[in-house]
């Protein structure tokens, strides 16, 4: 029974909250009622009992369930993939000597030193696509660090390229995390359609997958199965609706003139190598030649993609997509009016969502963290100083 609930359930947190209160009175009342009870004979007090114990124990774990890491929605399912070996997929797009295969060749490593950053490019250009990869960041002193996934054009259409973007931001020590998304069409690198986030775990302790969903009419970003991001092509957007196949692409590289800080925070290299590992690569859609823009040949490939579990968002998901951007999105060029007085067309305004932002697409009231440090008395973390994020 717990299984069941552990993998097919999503919970508000107003709905968890009244399970407990249901879980805490029924067991209450059913003590109180055993002990007002004439004494029933001792097998039965026995049944009573176990089955009591065993009602209170499934509330209390069912709960618990749920507020872990004060996540209020979740799901235990992943979705069906394929994932591929390096060499079937990819190949190393600069820096072969920071880049570190294992030897199953499932999973690779790419590093940032003083002499270089490191890349790699999927071997083919997909006509439309789902592109995936479990990541796990580089630890501490992050300042100034770029890591990237994404998928692109430019270097077959450089004046005119397409491109989705998954943009880890490196922070100074102590503080989180942080990342981006963006989307640009036909070159339109004028209108940015960034929005920034943070996460509700710490993306250098364990692999997360993030993925890239790109269809003809719609484009999904995914954080493991929650969908952070949708964009659903609008006829007026034009050209700026990314069309022309593209590849997929993982670097780790030096942004040190404003990924941290606006610049502030460089990159400090007394603590290289920055290594941020892939594994469980996806890659799914048609490959294409990407200059034959007469091929029919992906129809069915486009097909069948847009046919995938992942292309849908179901009802519990737009719950938890909700729950992720009114909690950890603090940018959004959507509810910007200092850069686009009048929306881009395809910004769909949500009401829960704008009255969070100010006219320049920033939170009216940004979230506070703490940086630790350790006490001379043991491992105790203890806060050191308090920064508006």
């Amino acid at each position: 029974m717990h299984v069941r609930i552990h993998t097919h359930s999503f919970q508000t947190l107003d709905q968890n909250m009244n399970h407990q209160h249901i879980c805490f009175h029924r067991h209450r009342h059913r003590r109180r009622s055993q002990f007002s009870s004439p004494s029933p004979s001792p097998l039965l007090t026995s049944s009573s009992t176990v089955y009591h114990l065993l009602l209170f124990t499934l509330c209390i774990t069912t709960t618990n369930h749920f507020f872990i890491d004060n996540n209020p929605i979740h799901t235990a399912m992943a979705f069906d993939l394929n994932t591929i070996t390096f060499d079937q997929g990819y190949v190393p797009l600069f820096s072969d000597f920071n880049i570190d295969r294992s030897e199953d060749d499932t999973n690779v490593r790419l590093l940032l030193n003083r002499q270089s950053g490191s890349g790699i490019i999927s071997s083919d250009y997909y006509n439309y696509g789902f592109f995936s990869a479990k990541i796990k960041l580089p630890t501490e002193n992050t300042a100034g660090i770029v890591v990237a996934f994404y998928s692109s054009n430019v270097d077959v259409f450089p004046k005119r390229h397409d491109e989705l973007d998954v943009e880890f931001l490196g922070n100074v020590r102590g503080k989180p995390w942080r990342f981006q998304t963006n989307v640009y069409g036909n070159g339109s690198t004028s209108r940015g359609r960034e929005e920034r986030y943070r996460l509700w775990f710490d993306p250098s302790k364990e692999f997360h997958r993030y993925s890239i969903l790109w269809t003809r009419n719609k484009i999904i970003f995914y954080v493991d199965e929650i969908p952070i991001r949708e964009v659903l092509r609008d006829e007026n957007m034009g050209g700026d609706y990314p069309s022309k196949p593209m590849s997929s692409y993982a670097t780790v590289w030096d942004a040190s003139t404003w990924a941290t800080g606006g610049g502030r925070h460089k990159v400090d290299y007394r603590f290289e190598p920055f290594t941020s590992e892939f594994q469980d690569l996806v890659l799914q859609g048609c490959p294409v030649d990407p200059t034959d823009a007469a091929s029919t040949n992906c129809l069915d490939a486009i097909d069948e993609l847009e046919a995938s579990e992942f292309a849908t968002i179901t009802p519990r998901q737009r719950q938890a997509k909700k729950w992720f951007r009114e909690k950890y999105m603090y940018y959004s060029y959507c509810y910007d009016r200092v850069r686009y007085p009048s929306p881009l067309p395809e910004c769909l305004l949500i009401s829960s969502e704008q009255e969070l932002f100010k006219n320049n697409g920033r939170l009216k009231n940004p979230p506070r963290f703490h940086r630790y440090r350790h006490s001379r008395g043991g491992s105790q973390r203890q806060p050191n100083t308090t920064a508006a994020y």
